[in-house]
């Protein structure tokens, strides 16, 4: 396997930190409908989502808050500033033509700068490999689920391009668990990339991501007709070019991505808009990788990032409507080296430093080495490295913001091994620790007492009743194991984790406690046969463990298992006919508390090459 998550192709022997990669036969006998669906049938990651498709979804890996992830699309960095966090939404990023996924496990920031705590999740859609090819799949189930893909493309001496769409549209469920009303959902996405070679180790790419989605919601109380409109893309340019007879590889770009949310309600008369948020975010980026020989490789780069938010969220219908743009810049320099001075064994040691012009300089750095002494049949990883997250526009400009926030920091480490037996058997276990400090959190004001300066809005006379501040800590650390085996046509796989993730805030009342919607045991199993004739079945297995509802309180999640059937008949070279049965028992289960989750689905569905 060969890992691009480091921002260069790297073979996973000679990756020190812990990487799970699915091509695409596996994305294929999954069968997701989000990305998500595949994310969560992997060590270390748990999901809470407002209801069904298109509803609120928080990712954590790790026990990581949900924006403290990067999600990378393409090599196109996708993030929303307007956000709370300032991360990445996963609630509209679907399968569509994605057929590789990485996760990169803990603090990441060498590469990928600010929020890569948790880790980062690296897609990539197909790229062409005949001179005209195409795809389509269209499935369809149970709550009048219909989603429809496609995509063609071609390669070429001088061009390959790849153009891809979806929709995807359901009913839903009422994202309330009270509620009797449905929620539904309707997305359209779009995709494409074009490398063009101008001269021999010059190509020129353009890439670009595009979705509209429309979903309905509820809130606290119940049902209600309140929908939101979600709009995102991002775009791509970037020329790479080769020096000193291609050893220096070198690769300039541009990006831009843009979200705008919007959200109405049906039940105001007068100005349904309650809620406009757009958010842009805009890199320049220069990489060189310079490699000296096999034994002996350098990354290093420059970067400038610019983010923009412009929100209004008025009160009611009568309150003025003032957008309010907030904007801040980072520029950052990183280099990380790696090393094998004997046969079988790597080094890497690298180092960021970025400049923010709200909080100023901050420096990570990391460090790993990687054996196989029989040619990554045997690995034994071990690895430090530090992450941090820059404080949101929002967290710092809203009317709960505070404009001298400094960034979130993380130091972690991992020790790991993976023994592989041919086919037959792959056994993989990787402790790991990860302590951060500096958390933004929501800090509440006095009640009943003199107000701080702290606690009137910035710039007014008016009072609030909180606002951001850094002032927790959390230590997270677990164990991740997983096996796969093969037995003539017989196959399974599982995995399990165990995270003991805490507030480890002092003096904190929840000091020692689990952090919110992190369960401590996760599992995934899945067995089934797959026959030469092309039918393959499988039943597939997930488990949640209990975990609190919020940081502080006494409401619980409870554990969970669900149980999914999944079959395929690939009838003609290119052809095949799919179905699945997600949650067969019709398990009632929430990942958020008042907030429901899918039941029994099935789904029946037809996809092909040609």
């Amino acid at each position: 396997m060969v890992v691009t998550a480091l921002r260069t192709p790297v073979a996973a022997s000679r990756v020190s930190a812990t990487v799970t990669v699915l091509d695409e036969p596996a994305i294929i006998a999954q069968q997701p409908v989000a990305l998500t669906d595949a994310l969560v049938r992997t060590p270390g990651i748990s999901l809470s989502r407002n209801g069904g498709y298109g509803t609120t979804t928080s990712l954590r890996i790790r026990g990581a808050d949900a924006g403290q992830s990067v999600m990378v699309i393409d090599g196109m960095r996708l993030s929303d500033p307007s956000s709370t966090a300032g991360g990445y939404g996963f609630s509209n990023l679907l399968l569509d033509d994605i057929d590789r996924i990485e996760i990169l496990r803990g603090p990441q920031s060498i590469l990928w700068g600010s929020d890569a705590i948790g880790g980062v999740v690296n897609v990539r859609t197909r790229r062409p490999a005949a001179p005209l090819e195409g795809s389509a799949a269209v499935e369809a189930g149970t709550h009048d689920t219909v989603s429809a893909r496609a995509g063609i493309g071609g390669t070429s001496q001088a061009v390959d391009w790849r153009l891809s769409a979806s929709r995807f549209t359901t009913d839903g469920i009422s994202a309330r668990s009270s509620g009797s009303e449905d929620d539904g959902y309707t997305r359209t996405g779009a995709s494409g990339t074009v490398t063009v070679r101008l001269t021999p180790g010059v190509s020129l790419d353009l890439r670009g991501y595009w979705s509209k989605s429309n979903n309905d919601f509820d809130g606290t109380s119940g049902d209600t007709l309140a929908y939101g409109l979600t709009e995102e893309w991002s775009g791509y340019a970037g020329l790479n070019f080769a020096l000193l007879g291609g050893r220096l590889v070198n690769r300039i770009a541009v990006l831009q991505s843009e979200t705008d949310r919007e959200n109405y309600d049906p039940a105001r008369s007068i100005r349904p808009l309650t809620f406009d948020a757009h958010g842009r975010v805009r890199r320049f980026e220069y990489q060189g990788t310079y490699t000296v020989s096999d034994a002996l490789q350098a990354v290093f780069g420059a970067e400038r990032e610019e983010q923009r938010m412009t929100t209004a969220s008025p009160a009611n219908s009568a309150a003025p409507y003032v957008l309010t743009p907030t904007s801040a810049g980072t520029n950052s320099l990183y280099g990380e080296l790696r090393l094998s001075p004997v046969t079988g064994l790597t080094l890497n040691g690298g180092a960021r430093y970025s400049d923010q012009s709200r909080f100023g300089g901050n420096t990570v750095l990391s460090a790993g080495a990687v054996y196989t002494p029989n040619e990554g049949a045997t690995v034994l990883r071990a690895s430090y490295s530090e992450g941090y997250k820059a404080p949101s526009l929002y967290q710092m400009f809203s009317i709960y913001g505070a404009a001298d926030l400094a960034p979130e920091k993380a130091k972690g480490w991992e020790v790991g091994a993976e023994q592989n037996f041919g086919e037959a058997l792959r056994l993989s276990a990787t402790w790991f620790q990860r302590d951060t400090d500096n958390l933004i959190d929501f800090a509440y004001c006095p009640v009943g007492a003199a107000q701080p300066a702290i606690c009137y809005i910035p710039g007014t006379t008016t009072t609030r009743f909180g606002y951001y501040a850094n002032v927790k800590a959390a230590r997270a650390r677990g164990l991740e194991l997983s096996a796969q085996g093969r037995l003539g046509v017989l196959f399974a796989s599982g995995n399990y984790s165990w995270i003991e993730a805490e507030d480890r805030t002092d003096g904190s009342s929840t000091y020692g406690r689990q952090l919110q919607r992190v369960p401590r045991h996760l599992a995934n199993a899945e067995a089934g046969i797959d026959l030469a004739q092309g039918l393959r079945a499988s039943v597939a297995a997930r488990y949640s463990g209990e975990s609190f509802n919020a940081a502080t309180g006494t409401a619980r999640l409870d554990d969970y298992w669900l149980i999914d059937l999944r079959a395929q008949w690939e009838i003609r070279q290119g052809l095949i006919v799919q179905g699945r049965v997600e949650n067969l028992t019709d398990k009632d289960y929430e990942t958020v508390a008042g907030y429901a989750a899918l039941g029994r689905t099935v789904t029946f569905g037809i996809r092909s090459r040609f």
